[in-house]
């Protein structure tokens, strides 16, 4: 063991030091630096899970990517696009793409005997997500069988197993009337409120498209790590191709198809930042006193090691080890107490949120091992680099005059 790690773990683990006047300011730093460390901790887990839980939101109705006519018009009135068994079958078997469906959309009026609502029905294959946020009856199963928000029931005043007259507006205006097979709801009132789900078929009977014809081609990607290179690979795959009726395809992104949902997560990214640089400048103030305090009252040990012949840099690293023992058990206490809330919180939900405002109903917890790790590596190695400029203070004492005074 080096001779300075042996004074500085003989100086931290003293019992002797309980009365000392540096014994306050030092827990006053380990708390600085804990609670530092809970709170980059908690705001990580919490930033990333908003992000994985609305983009999932997201992602459930409208797909990483999809596919449509160039001439798209950029409405739920969209231009079909010929969808060929061999174009699917291309799509689905490009690195990272995990599942492929056709839908169409058809924008509409539901009409009741108390209110009436803009909606757009949504035809679709796809049906995983919703079963997964269906509340009340089942998923349709024939065409005038559809799936019908918590929310537009409540604006409506209809249930599961009620009908809906429906108006699509088109060359002439044509009325259908739907079954409410089952009720979902994913708390993102946005979309909530905006979409009805049922068979591809009603939008090509109402369009007279023909049964290979649709909107376009929705793609999920396995990882939204790997969204950017599934773009590449589906725009060559789409690129300079044509379908049965001579339209050209366009390949649309999730941030491009909802840009204002990605622009407000994106602002919780800097909010991350902001609040990380300023718990790493309250930690490495807490260290920084605490440390000139500890120096200040071990003087008389100071002297007596330059005396014996340590030279300045022994000495400055004793203390730089002594406040490397500190940091290290604050954050060590930091990460059980942080995730150790971050884990109730995922487990209990015991803090509500207004879904109107949030999209969720309660606060989502994530826990992103790579960014963890990566926060307290940065935050040990911050803090310590912290350290030199106050272990350098020890330069300033002379064993002469110290001893002179003792």
């Amino acid at each position: 063991m080096r001779f300075e790690t042996f004074i500085a773990q003989r100086l931290y683990f003293s019992q002797k030091g309980e009365n000392r006047s540096s014994r306050p300011a030092v827990r006053v730093a380990l708390a600085g630096i804990i609670i530092g460390v809970l709170v980059m901790i908690v705001t990580v887990c919490v930033v990333v899970g908003f992000k994985q839980t609305i983009t999932e939101k997201v992602v459930g109705f409208a797909a990483h990517l999809r596919v449509v006519n160039f001439d798209n018009n950029n409405t739920f009135e969209m231009q079909p696009v010929a969808v060929s068994d061999s174009l699917l079958d291309v799509l689905a078997a490009l690195p990272h793409i995990d599942g492929v469906n056709i839908f169409a959309t058809k924008p509409g009026i539901i009409k009741t005997d108390d209110a009436f609502q803009g909606v757009v029905f949504k035809g679709t294959t796809y049906w995983d997500y919703f079963a997964d946020n269906l509340t009340d009856g089942a998923l349709p199963e024939a065409e005038n069988e559809i799936i019908v928000s918590q929310k537009l029931c409540r604006l409506l005043s209809v249930k599961a197993g009620d009908a809906l007259l429906c108006y699509f507006v088109g060359d002439k205006v044509r009325a259908r009337k739907f079954m409410i097979s089952g009720v979902y709801s994913t708390g993102f009132g946005e979309f909530d409120e905006r979409f009805i789900l049922g068979q591809v078929e009603v939008v090509r009977r109402l369009n007279g498209w023909n049964d290979h014809q649709a909107s376009g081609i929705e793609l999920r990607v396995d990882n939204m790590r790997h969204l950017d290179e599934a773009a590449d690979n589906v725009f060559f795959a789409t690129a300079n191709r044509f379908d049965a009726d001579g339209n050209a395809y366009y390949m649309e992104t999730l941030e491009q198809l909802n840009p204002q949902v990605f622009s407000w997560l994106d602002l919780l990214d800097m909010n991350v930042v902001v609040i990380i640089l300023l718990m790493l400048a309250v930690s490495g103030f807490n260290i920084i006193s605490g440390l000139i305090i500890l120096i200040l009252d071990s003087i008389q040990m100071i002297g007596v090691v330059k005396a014996l012949g340590a030279t300045n840099k022994q000495v400055r690293r004793i203390f730089i080890t002594q406040g490397a023992m500190l940091i290290g058990k604050g954050v060590v206490w930091g990460n059980i107490i942080g995730l150790a809330l971050c884990a109730i919180e995922y487990v209990c939900h015991l803090i509500p949120l207004d879904a109107a405002t949030y999209y969720v109903n309660y606060v989502p917890i994530a826990f992103p091992i790579g960014w963890l790790l990566l926060l307290n590596i940065g935050t040990i190695a911050v803090t310590v680099l912290i350290l030199l400029a106050p272990s350098a203070l020890v330069t300033k004492i002379s064993p002469a005059k110290v001893m002179y005074f003792e």
